[in-house]
């Protein structure tokens, strides 16, 4: 039977999830806060530059082409892609870096070379993990996390050992190089969690960094929000800009609609792909699954320092996507998870997209995203900001081997304040919750309310985790148990 719903947020947990109930018949709505749609993936412009406000790195494409597919579509309808080559730069100190290719041929060279008989372990190592990836595909990540049993399967239960030690373990107790260390624990980054703290299952990472590579939608990660809002509009779904919701509405302890400024909407069906503890606060608490305590406990993935800079020159020495781990990450990792607090030396990212893609800045100049990793709920001020754009910048510059602080037409800066106002996001964190042991599948805040009917959660705080295409599955997931268990 036909429904009406709700779902609060558009990013792309919503957006899933509206398309493929739309897809089914029903009469979906979508409300966003902001004036601009994606959630976190939204686009800044200034002054003939563009910057992904969000996600940068564009990983597991089959996920994406698996979603288009389920509505007989390809990405290729909605944008264009390209394989990065290379994949990514990371540095080590002042002209010292290791860059990636695109295939694993030259990786296993490039391993080969920093260390010997490295490869070797290298070829074992993403043997485990495309196999691990390929079970996290097709037998785990697009389950509801409703059950234990979810988790058991034949494949699972031969790796059962990998959930009890750490992907770290693996990789230090077979490379010996620094460098190689720090390479193979990055893309672990992705899910939110030190390294020591995450399942070697989760290798598949590595996978999908070195095996499915790393590609660039033309334009910007943006022209795939658009790709899934113009599905989304195809399928008559209706999508509202400027509408903050003020109160989900419960009778009988089953949802009515939602209060959204200052107006009562009507609903059947809520699924809030917003932050899943501010979406509990809109409800009375006797509603509400999870208290303060649950939330403050929890480990969650960091929030950022972003900074958005417009240089009037082309930026040498550096990749599209280029890592500087140049100081101690397990410091850093420190100042984010144990004893939260300002890195005092941070590691830092950095996007370039104007290197591959034109169209992110004015010819001759160059647009860059810098990100610091940070624990959530610091305190933010402008002063504490602009201390840390002097640093990397600083660093950069030495790294690099150039001049670069006189060549900022502007900068922009989105920290924890910012999370926190625009995504109401729970102590300003970047990424969702953590994929520990401890937070995995059904030991994540459920998918559907157990205590308010018709009530249901998608996105980064709930299964199967934080990242785009995590978020993409979520979608699908919620709009499953909606059409099963909705009454």
């Amino acid at each position: 039977m036909k429904k009406n719903i709700i779902i609060i947020g558009s990013g792309f947990s919503s957006l899933s999830a509206a398309s493929y109930l739309a897809k089914h018949g029903n009469d979906v709505t979508v409300l966003e806060k902001n004036k601009d749609l994606g959630g976190r993936a939204r686009v800044l412009s200034k002054d003939g530059f563009k910057f992904d406000m969000g996600p940068t790195w564009y990983w597991m494409p089959d996920v994406f082409e698996k979603f288009f597919s389920d509505f007989e579509k390809k990405p290729s309808d909605f944008y264009q892609l390209e394989k990065l080559a290379p994949a990514y730069q990371v540095y080590f100190d002042r002209l010292n870096s290791i860059t990636i290719p695109d295939n694993l041929d030259d990786i296993y060279k490039i391993f080969e070379e920093e260390e010997k008989g490295s490869s070797v372990f290298l070829k074992k190592f993403l043997k485990a993990a495309k196999f691990n990836y390929e079970v996290a595909i097709n037998d785990l990540v697009y389950k509801p996390g409703e059950s234990i049993t979810e988790l058991i399967t034949f494949s699972t239960l031969a790796k059962v050992n990998q959930f009890f030690k750490s992907i770290s373990s693996d990789i230090r107790k077979n490379i010996k190089s620094k460098k190689l260390i720090q390479i193979l624990e990055f893309p672990v980054l992705f899910l939110g969690a030190k390294p020591s703290n995450t399942p070697s299952f989760y290798n598949f990472m590595n996978y999908a960094d070195f095996g499915l590579g790393t590609w660039h939608p033309k334009g910007g990660m943006f022209e795939v929000v658009k790709g899934f809002v113009e599905l989304a509009h195809s399928l008559n779904v209706k999508i509202r800009a400027n509408q903050n919701v003020e109160k989900i509405i419960v009778e009988n302890g089953k949802v009515t609609g939602v209060k959204v400024n200052n107006e009562i909407l009507e609903a059947d069906i809520v699924i809030s792909g917003a932050d899943y503890h501010h979406t509990e606060s809109l409800l009375d608490k006797k509603f509400r699954m999870y208290s303060e305590n649950y939330w403050s406990k929890k480990t969650f993935a960091p929030s950022s320092l972003l900074f958005y800079v417009g240089f009037n020159k082309k930026i040498k020495n550096v990749c599209h996507h280029t890592l500087f781990f140049d100081t101690d990450f397990d410091k850093h990792a420190i100042d984010i998870y144990d004893t939260p607090k300002w890195p005092k030396e941070p590691l830092f990212y950095a996007s370039f997209p104007s290197v591959t893609d034109n169209s992110f800045a004015p010819i001759e100049a160059e647009a860059a995203t810098f990100l610091i990793p940070l624990a959530p709920g610091l305190v933010d001020i402008p002063e504490v900001r602009e201390e840390y754009f002097l640093k990397i910048i600083s660093r950069l510059e030495k790294l690099t081997n150039q001049k670069l602080s006189d060549a900022v037409i502007f900068k922009e800066s989105f920290c924890v304040n910012d999370f926190k106002k625009d995504y109401n996001s729970y102590k300003g964190n970047a990424y969702g919750l953590a994929n520990t042991l401890m937070q995995t599948a059904v030991l994540r805040p459920k998918i559907r309310s157990k205590k308010v009917k018709n009530l249901f959660f998608t996105g980064q705080l709930t299964v199967p985790g934080p990242g785009v295409p995590p978020a993409i599955i979520s979608g699908k997931i919620v709009s499953e148990l909606v059409m099963k268990k909705s009454v």
